[in-house]
């Protein structure tokens, strides 16, 4: 049986539930208190499980959406369906300027910050007159379907599920289109999307704004349910339950969303009723063994619980790839035209000159090797071309346009694409995902179409060009295996693969031969020679001096963060400086 027999028999036994005999009521009030929980839980499956970013702060935007709509349907008499976009609107409009203030942390501070704010919204809707403070507003008209109040938990219960099956829905296509890729990129290589057209910040708001407007929904779903919204349930204790359902049904996994706020709220209601009939006396024993079976359901399961359920059912089928219309290639430069000019270029981390008044070109074409010992500063000297870093002094000049000082996104719009000395792949994506994401500044689409599918014939394209790239390198039959079971070696030929995605003019590429077999090597030598007849500029750099010798046109040497010296292979290898600081005997 395909997993896709197996939603369909969910969806079906989730659509019979309120009316199948027997029934109880009781249970179809928990059915929609999971249904609102499991929305906020998909927003975190974004925010903090693709996203890396951990929110204390998704209650107080249920509270936004509860609110908003319970003033407009109260005190101005508006429709509750005309208050919804209202309601979506000011949740987005409160995450966009909490964002702004708060995303540019990171570490412990983002959470941390988000947990104050968190509180601070709580008790600012108690204690505002216009909200009732304390008491909230009562009275809030029910949603009505043709003229028909859905006053009947049963009634609402559909309302609540199909809300939860679009946002499911939703959230699918987000995270598997290029937005998500973006997204997804966040939590283990930031500064390695950048050097892809990725604005991460930009990523981290999108995910932000996201997550707050799904929570927004479920509390305006909330209010017209419960007819009544006070501060209660949308205070620092909501939010952590809201993360226990993400993370104990599996952060990253959609279906671990409704999973985790199944669990937790079947958990804490049965509990509830349970422990004050076992211990013979009253109190909140539910929240001790609660906290109890979190802690052991964290240590046997920390990617959660779904990653192990799924594992029983059927395998989900490879991603086909699709046939469609090549992407449009940059025109190249011809051979020999100036592309890269480095004049002095300096880099200090306080008393320590990491780079010294280093000056170097590279034109179109050409293969220059960045050569030296380590600590010698080849790698700094990248981050400072791509605007991974910034220098202290000097210039980087792309086809005439100075890049220094410019975001790493400036560098790779120019065409300028890397790999990097310490592997950045995202180790749960597939080969092929990781690879697409250099495509990402040769799409387009946004968070509409990706909400949507309607990028469908975009990411086809996207997809085709990165299994192009796969063959070209070599590693077709590993397009569905996740990146970090790879060993070293193919992994960072998957890094090439992603930065010839990008369709550069100028390839960096920092040791791109280590961890490589002799005849892994040869194949890489002999596609980096075709890229340079094609047009494609290349400076490499690598402490394997017979790959380097025997491929580049150019050697510059470095040593202490100094250039020690420059020019080709032939004249390097016999240079007294280089043997004395580097090459000892190789002569």
């Amino acid at each position: 049986m395909k997993r896709t027999h197996l939603l369909v028999i969910f969806a079906v036994l989730v659509a019979l539930l309120p009316v199948l005999p027997g029934v109880p009521a009781y249970w179809i009030t928990i059915a929609n208190y999971i249904g609102l929980a499991s929305i906020v839980a998909l927003g975190l499956v974004v925010l903090t499980g693709i996203g890396g970013m951990t929110s204390f702060g998704q209650a107080a935007f249920a509270g936004f959406g509860a609110y908003t709509t319970a003033l407009l349907t109260t005190q101005y008499g508006l429709s509750p369906w005309i208050s919804l976009p209202a309601a979506l609107l000011v949740t987005g409009l409160a995450a966009w300027l909490l964002g702004l203030i708060t995303l540019g942390l990171s570490g412990h501070y983002l959470p941390l910050c988000t947990l104050a704010w968190g509180i601070g919204l709580y008790y600012l809707f108690g204690n505002l007159d216009f909200l009732g403070r304390h008491d909230g507003i009562t009275d809030i008209p029910p949603l009505a379907v043709a003229g028909h109040a859905l006053t009947d938990p049963a009634h609402y219960y559909y309302v609540v599920w199909i809300a939860v099956a679009l946002s499911a829905l939703a959230t699918l296509n987000l995270i598997g289109s290029r937005v998500g890729r973006s997204i997804r990129a966040l939590k283990t290589m930031a500064s390695g999307a950048e050097s892809f057209g990725i604005d991460t910040m930009r990523a981290r708001l999108v995910a932000f704004i996201y997550a707050a407007v799904l929570a927004g929904l479920s509390g305006f779903l909330y209010a017209h349910m419960q007819r009544a919204v006070s501060p209660t349930p949308f205070g620092l204790g909501a939010s952590i339950d809201y993360l226990f359902m993400t993370v104990i049904g599996g952060a990253s996994h959609v279906g671990g969303a409704i999973l985790g706020a199944g669990l937790v709220i079947v958990l804490k209601d049965q509990l509830q009723a349970l422990l004050p009939w076992l211990l013979g006396s009253d109190g909140q024993f539910e929240t001790i063994v609660f906290g109890v079976l979190v802690v052991v359901i964290l240590h046997s399961a920390r990617e959660g619980l779904w990653p192990r359920l799924a594992r029983l059912l059927p395998a989900a089928a490879p991603r086909a790839v699709p046939m469609a219309e090549p992407m449009v290639r940059r025109d190249l430069p011809e051979p020999g035209t100036a592309l890269l000019t480095v004049k002095e270029l300096r880099k200090t981390f306080g008393g320590l000159v990491a780079v010294n008044d280093v000056s170097f070109h590279v034109a179109a074409g050409e293969i220059v090797g960045l050569i030296g010992p380590n600590g010698a500063g080849k790698s700094t000297t990248f981050n400072l071309v791509t605007g991974v870093a910034r220098p202290t002094s000097g210039s980087v000049r792309f086809s005439g346009a100075v890049v220094s000082g410019q975001p790493a996104q400036a560098a790779a719009r120019l065409g300028i694409a890397r790999t990097f000395q310490h592997v950045k792949l995202i180790g749960d994506m597939s080969v092929l995902e990781n690879i697409a994401l250099g495509a990402h500044l040769r799409g387009s689409s946004g968070v509409a179409k990706g909400l949507t599918g309607l990028d469908r014939v975009e990411e086809d394209r996207i997809f085709h060009e990165a299994a192009s790239q796969l063959r070209r390198v070599g590693l077709e039959d590993l397009a569905e295996r996740p990146a970090g079971v790879l060993a070293l070696g193919q992994q960072r030929v998957v890094e090439i693969a992603r930065a010839l995605c990008l369709d550069p003019v100028l390839l960096l590429l920092d040791e791109p031969a280590a961890g490589l077999r002799h005849l892994e090597k040869q194949a890489l030598a002999a596609l980096l020679r075709r890229l340079s007849e094609e047009g494609v500029a290349i400076l490499l750099v690598e402490h394997d001096m017979d790959f380097v010798m025997n491929l580049t046109n150019r050697l510059v040497v470095m040593d202490f963060g100094t250039k020690l010296a420059e020019g080709p292979p032939a004249e390097i290898r016999t240079n007294p400086a280089v043997l004395e600081a580097y090459l000892g005997g190789v002569a």
